[in-house]
């Protein structure tokens, strides 16, 4: 075997034999749910496994829409998530320019403290949380869980929100303040517009994160018609019996807004994932 033989077969090996792995195990689950929400009940249930339906049956779909509620759900998801994801981008960008922009006592113990709450789980924060919703009338609330995804998603995003500011010159502020520019003047006109690759990461990845919470939405929102789509998603498993059709159709469905996000911003977002890897 040659030595360009050799690089080609140890590239493989290395390079695209892991990725196709990868591929497979990320792939396989979602197109066997595809598969199956095309499915009917008796020839899901058959005993002759079929791996791709044998109709294209977009029951599932309208039954899912239309009458188990899943509209509403969808509406309360997106409300819920745009929401949080303007306010966390708001303080984001407020928190991380104090922290690489100022000197300040107690600073380093701050980005500490950040980075320090992502070491808890969530469900440390449910029960004190609980209560003062409780206490305040937020129980069973859209702002209950605006408020709590707002707590759980800032410390992590400011401290990836502070590497974008960091790769931002400081002479750029410099400049402007000579010009007579303030510092909300510098952060609205001059940041912001450096930032666009950095607003878009932390942005997706907050929404992600809204999305797909379900343990906060399930312990806060009692009645239905307020529940979002993973708490809508678990109503569909029955007492006795599981509609896995109709599940996998509301599964698909709630995959849709991440898909298209992350394929509009994809390009925005590996910049900005770059630009957040320089070192400030």
């Amino acid at each position: 075997m040659s030595r360009k033989q050799k690089t080609a077969a140890a590239r493989i090996a290395v390079l695209y034999i892991p990725l196709f792995i990868v591929l497979a195990l990320v792939l396989i689950p979602f197109l066997w749910a595809v598969s199956t929400s095309f499915k009917t009940i008796p020839e899901f249930q058959s005993e002759t496994l079929h791996y791709l339906p044998q109709s294209l049956n977009f029951d599932n779909y309208s039954y899912v829409w239309g009458k188990s509620g899943f509209s509403t759900y969808f509406v309360n998801s997106v409300i819920v998530s745009s929401l949080s994801v303007v306010v966390v981008i708001l303080l984001c960008i407020c928190n991380a320019y104090a922290l690489s922009r100022y000197k300040f006592r107690g600073k380093s113990g701050m980005t500490l403290l950040l980075l320090g709450t992502q070491m808890m789980p969530v469900i440390l924060y449910l029960v004190p949380l609980f209560s003062v919703f409780k206490t305040i009338k937020l129980i069973d609330s859209p702002a209950a869980l605006v408020i709590f995804n707002i707590i759980l998603q800032t410390p992590f995003n400011t401290l990836l929100m502070r590497s974008f500011v960091n790769g931002v010159p400081k002479e750029l502020d410099e400049a402007a303040m000579v010009d007579g520019a303030g510092r909300m003047t510098i952060m609205c006109r001059i940041l912001l517009p450096v930032l666009k690759p950095g607003i878009v990461a932390v942005s997706a990845f907050t929404f992600i994160g809204c999305w797909n919470e379900f343990l906060v939405a399930f312990t806060f929102i009692q009645t239905q018609r307020k529940f979002t789509i993973p708490v809508g998603l678990k109503t569909m498993i029955g007492e006795y019996s599981v509609n896995y059709p109709a599940l996998a159709a509301g599964s698909v469905i709630a995959l849709i807004p991440p898909v298209i996000l992350f394929a509009i911003i994809q390009k925005h977002l590996v910049a900005g994932l770059s630009a957040g890897a320089v070192k400030g």
